[in-house]
């Protein structure tokens, strides 16, 4: 069993509380500024490089399962966001709002969604391709529902330079990666430290949301009600969404080991993309505030999903195999 908090999370935590208390400032402001631009898009190319388009493609065959955690991710995600801005507009702080609403929109994780898959006794091969699946497309789909649904319900503005950085700094990069596989793959793929990299350029991300979000004062747009509130949201929306997959894949007909690769997959958002994207789309604005449900959310899920995981294996241990419990 994991432990409750992840030790990943706990350096980001510590870096918005750093940068909370010494922000980057002056010409130290611009050289984060910088060095944050040149992480995304290392982020980004190594992301790349890792996933393989023809193993998507080629996953695809089973495209009811595909569709089905597609929808949840992209589709049941968004309105229940849009409908979370209804109910708490004029109740939280507007950048929380608008924040929640982000959270909904980002892909699902690869690396978690397919460990649960697997801690779970589920279709691993059906997760590895939804979910990598689902980062290649949430390059290109996230931001467009960003534009389309955010920057209708709040007071967040998309301008034409946000839509080029997240062509330089993400696609760009991202593209750049899956076209030198033929060099890169082998090497990328094989050294697990790497993800340092990655986890590097995520703490730099938030240190600079952070810093720039106290010279915008973001602490005093907010209260610690607001907060609780925003806590109490993310866990029921996961939990709701962990019902929902349940419920609707056994309607569906699909086996155990596709019901669980649906509800690991169409349930999880990724921190590792949802913040380099919040960064390029949202520059100027409360990105401190913006990110916080998805950091939120992210913790959420990752104190649900090794106990949800851990039922489901014990089950298939004692020949329970028949059919996942229902999340209580």
């Amino acid at each position: 069993m994991r432990q409750l908090l992840d030790p990943f999370l706990l350096t980001i935590i510590g870096a918005g509380i750093v940068a909370s208390i010494f922000p980057a400032t002056g010409v130290w402001a611009d050289i984060l500024n910088v060095a944050t631009t040149v992480a995304i898009g290392a982020l980004f190319f190594l992301y790349g490089a890792r996933l393989s388009p023809s193993e998507t493609l080629a996953g695809l065959r089973h495209w009811r399962l595909h569709v089905t955690i597609f929808a949840f991710t992209f589709v049941v995600s968004p309105l229940i966001g849009l409908g979370l801005t209804v109910v708490l507009n004029g109740r939280i702080s507007p950048a929380l709002v608008a924040g929640i609403l982000y959270l909904t929109l980002v892909p699902s994780t690869i690396q978690s969604s397919i460990a649960f898959t697997s801690v779970s006794k589920g279709n691993v091969a059906g997760a590895i391709v939804s979910a990598s699946a689902s980062n290649i497309i949430g390059v290109f789909l996230t931001p467009a529902l960003v534009w389309l649904l955010l920057t209708r319900t709040s007071q967040v503005s998309i301008t034409p330079s946000a839509i080029l950085d997240v062509a330089l700094q993400i696609l760009a990069p991202f593209v750049a990666g899956q076209l030198s596989r033929r060099w890169t793959a082998k090497f990328v793929n094989g050294h697990p430290r790497l993800k340092l990299i990655d986890q590097g350029s995520i703490v730099l991300i938030v240190y600079q949301a952070f810093s720039e979000g106290m010279a915008q004062h973001m602490w005093n747009q907010t209260s610690w009600p607001e907060i609780v509130v925003l806590v109490v949201v993310c866990l029921v929306v996961l939990a709701f969404m962990f019902t929902a997959t349940w419920w609707v894949a056994k309607r569906l007909g699909f086996s155990r080991e596709d019901v669980i690769a649906i509800q690991f997959c169409g349930t999880k958002k990724s921190l590792a993309t949802g913040l380099p994207m919040a960064t390029a789309l949202f520059a100027g604005q409360p990105i401190g505030l913006l990110v916080l449900p998805l950091m939120i959310f992210h913790q959420a899920q990752l104190m649900i999903c090794p106990v949800l995981a851990g039922h489901y294996a014990r089950q298939t241990t004692i020949g329970l195999d028949d059919e996942p419990s229902q999340p209580a």
